[in-house]
């Protein structure tokens, strides 16, 4: 258990239980390059019962349960998955969540819409598995409207590096967690969240020509150029995984790539 508390257990399992679904590709999170890792979204009255970072510092740092439930989750990739670096995995850089996972919850009481895992069909407690680029920052002093927010987010997202441009993978994800200062303003103007994932989707795009020729082909051979010329990061809108975590500082959203082929999953926690 790695130091976590036995009340724990049903969600480990519940994790446990989505990384083990087909559609997660746990197979290939293990031997990838990649620095992928298994980021644990919680939602419902068990983010209190457990305390679940969901407000300031959720992603990392805050004293409490989350990194020995991380840890617990890390060592059974390890131990029982078989996760190990220049064995199994070849991940060139990993990354400092493959120690203690990645494991925060979803602020829902400061959330304009329903909760993530509600929107995924499975409403109360439960856990959602992403597989996580690691974390990155989106900030900004300047905009204060609800397309300002989006647009500095969808942006930020895409950048030609990212998983979700590479020509290997046929699909992607993407995930950003916004703060509630931007959400309940982003929410005035856009009170479903598809049509938050639309605009996001929409803008988390580049032009062709920011890469070099040689990626046309083979980018264009996938059908991913628009008419337009530009590239989208993922396939649909709905591949924009949103969500509402962080303080109240109010400047920052937070961006989590995916990795690829890990196909985002959803479990009850019973």
């Amino acid at each position: 258990m790695a130091g976590c508390a036995g009340d724990a257990m049903p969600l480990l399992c519940a994790a446990i239980e989505a990384m083990a679904d087909p559609k997660f590709d746990l197979a290939g999170l293990n031997a990838t390059t990649g620095s992928v890792v298994p980021a644990i979204i919680v939602n419902g009255p068990v983010r209190h019962a457990l305390d679940i970072p969901c407000q300031a510092g959720c992603l990392g740092g805050v004293a409490g349960p989350a990194p020995a439930i991380g840890r617990a989750i890390r060592l059974i990739m390890r131990n029982v998955a078989g996760q190990l670096i220049d064995a199994t995995s070849q991940s060139v850089y990993g990354t400092p969540g493959r120690v203690a996972g990645i494991v925060f919850g979803e602020w829902e009481e400061r959330s304009p819409w329903a909760p993530l895992a509600e929107r995924r069909g499975v409403a109360g407690d439960a856990v959602t598995v992403y597989g996580a680029m690691g974390t990155a920052n989106i900030c900004d002093v300047v905009a204060d409207s609800a397309d300002g927010f989006l647009d500095i987010i969808a942006k930020s997202m895409a950048y030609p590096g990212a998983n979700g441009f590479l020509t290997s993978s046929a699909f992607s994800e993407t995930l950003c967690a916004i703060n509630p200062v931007w959400a309940e303003v982003i929410a005035k103007a856009y009170p479903a969240m598809a049509d938050v994932q639309a605009y996001l989707w929409d803008r988390c795009a580049l032009p062709i020509d920011w890469w070099r020729p040689e990626y046309r082909a083979p980018i264009e051979a996938l059908g991913r150029i628009e008419p337009d010329g530009r590239v989208h990061l993922t396939l649909t809108p709905d591949d924009v995984i949103v969500m509402v975590a962080g303080g109240l500082g109010g400047l920052h959203a937070a961006m989590l790539h995916s990795w690829g082929t890990c196909l985002t999953v959803t479990r009850p926690i019973r």
